[in-house]
């Protein structure tokens, strides 16, 4: 089933050694790392990723479904696509795929609200999230 949104952002991952479990492969956790790495990088690339700033993205939802193990050593591509756009949140997904054979590993969701940090409360999305949404 295809992931839905559209794609807006790529980047490449390391599965470190270290990332693995006791059973051989990474462990689940890891999986939610790459998506966060991926998430971040693609909002610094849009000049919303400062941790300084007055507003900013928490995730209230997220989840993913595991298709195939990572094991060690393994690159990934984690691509990153936007899908809904509310008054304050926004729908992201996500794909992991083996950059050698293009594999699907994992496939992840994540709903992203933006707020206030002074205020600990939901704000408007930027504009520029709200127009990348538009159509997804």
């Amino acid at each position: 089933m295809p992931v839905p949104g559209k794609p807006v952002r790529s980047i490449t991952l390391s599965l470190r050694w270290g990332d693995m479990d006791a059973l051989g492969h990474a462990n689940n956790t890891v999986y939610f790392r790459f998506f966060e790495e991926a998430r971040m990088d693609w909002l610094a690339s849009l000049g919303l990723g400062d941790n300084n700033a007055p507003t900013g993205a928490v995730i209230v939802t997220t989840g993913a479904t595991f298709i195939k193990e990572i094991r060690h050593p393994a690159t990934v591509e984690v691509q990153t696509y936007v899908g809904k756009a509310g008054n304050s949140s926004l729908d992201t997904y996500y794909t992991l795929t083996d950059t050698e054979n293009g594999e699907l590993y994992a496939e992840g969701y994540a709903k992203v609200v933006w707020v206030d940090r002074q205020l600990r409360s939901s704000t408007r999305l930027p504009d520029s999230l709200r127009s990348l949404a538009d159509g997804a």
